[in-house]
Order: structure tokens, then sequence, then C-alpha cells
């Protein structure tokens, strides 16, 4: 069986792992976060402003981190789950770079003697390594039941400050999310976006203002009784 038949037995209702990024930038004065539309043709929420993102693939298993996230973000992550903390790391380094062109990361010169395979070869190429202690582990979300498609998503925020490119230069972003920019917080409402983005912007607003509550929100909709914790 081809690598293309193989894709067209998957369970597109499974809930599949899932890395999600939100880039700050201004903080100190006007915050803005980076954001992009969905396809009218979308599966999986068409025409909705989101933040980049997407599933875990097996390969991000197989990338190395030059360094890993700090031990409190590692365990975090690792709670009610069955996946640990480097590929998603990997994950959302990689969706971030697929879908904007941004970079995350450090140099590291494994990265030059590494099999670079389809997915990493660009990032690999520019002879980075996912870095965990750019990222904060911000949001968890299951997808509901019912849905087109279903995902365990993972919010991470990264400031601005930790990309390694010019943060206005989307030259290199493949075709999945269109009108990449810069949105105001105070402006997003204006959006069209999914309720759980929503959701997120509002604990990142709370994060920005010093009145989150302790741990990491978690929305777990793994069965059709909602259950809200904090990780």
């Amino acid at each position: 069986m081809g690598e293309t038949d193989a894709r067209l037995l998957v369970d597109k209702s499974a809930i599949r792992n899932a890395a999600t990024v939100i880039v700050l930038r201004d903080r100190a004065t006007r915050p803005r976060v980076l954001m992009g539309q969905r396809g009218q043709d979308a599966a999986f929420m068409p025409s909705k402003f989101v933040f980049p993102g997407g599933a875990v693939d097996a390969v991000d298993a197989v990338i190395p981190l030059a360094f890993d996230p700090t031990p409190g973000c590692a365990a975090a992550l690792a709670r009610e789950s069955d996946l640990g903390p480097a590929p998603l790391v990997a994950a959302a380094t990689r969706e971030l770079w697929e879908e904007t062109g941004l970079l995350i990361g450090a140099p590291d010169a494994r990265a030059g003697r590494l099999d670079k395979p389809q997915g990493w070869r660009g990032y690999l190429g520019t002879g980075h390594l996912p870095d965990g202690t750019d990222l904060t582990f911000l949001f968890r979300a299951i997808t509901p039941p019912g849905r087109p498609r279903r995902f365990d998503a993972r919010f991470f925020l990264v400031e601005a400050e930790a990309l390694r490119n010019d943060p206005d230069d989307f030259s290199r972003a493949e075709a999945e999310l269109g009108h990449l920019h810069w949105v105001p917080l105070d402006e997003v409402r204006g959006y069209d976006m999914p309720f759980i983005t929503e959701v997120v912007l509002a604990e990142l607003s709370a994060r920005l203002e010093g009145r989150q509550a302790p741990g990491v929100p978690f929305f777990d909709n793994r069965t059709e009784v909602s259950r809200f914790s904090r990780l």
C-alpha cells in the first residue's frame, strides 16, 4: 500500500494530537497576535481566523530538541497524555514554519547531520533545532464528538522576540493559511473565529493582565460529557 492509500484509510474522526502556536508581539504597548484565515473549502473550520498549528506527525517524534521545555511546562504537557513533550514542541515549531515561514528554535550543528524527512527539510536546512524554552504551554482543548475532524490541541505561547527571522516576512509560508497578519488584541473580537479560539484569547488576556488562575486550562471533550480542569 502506498503512502497516499494509507492516508485515505486514516479515521478522520479519531482524536489526533495537535499543536497550535500563538505568537505575541508588542506585549508592553499594544499586544498583537499572529492569525491567518483557513480556506473556505477546508473540512475543518472553513474560512475561520485561527492561529498557526496542526496535527502532530509521526516524524516529529524523531526530531531532537536543542533544549527541553522547562520542567513545569513538561510536567503539564505530560498530564493525562500518552505523548511526551518533545513531539509536541517539534510539531509546534514545524507548523509555525510551514504555515507562516517564521522560525523559532536554536542553532544546532546536529541539524546539518540529520536525515531531512519530508516536512522538515526546509526547517533543518536553516541549521536550527526546536527549542522547548521558546514555548509556554497556555491551553489544551479536545474537539467535541461529532465534528469532521477531532484534535487534542495544545496551545503554546511564543514571544515574538524568540523569532529568528523577520516577523513581517511571510514569503516562505505554504498556502494553508491566507491573510496572515498581526491582529491587535483590542480588535480581535471583530474577526470570525472558532469558539475555542475566543476562549484561548480570553486566557491570554488574563495572563497579560496578571489575573490568570494557576495551571493550564484543559477542556476535555473526549466523551459527550465535557470536563474542565487545570493541568
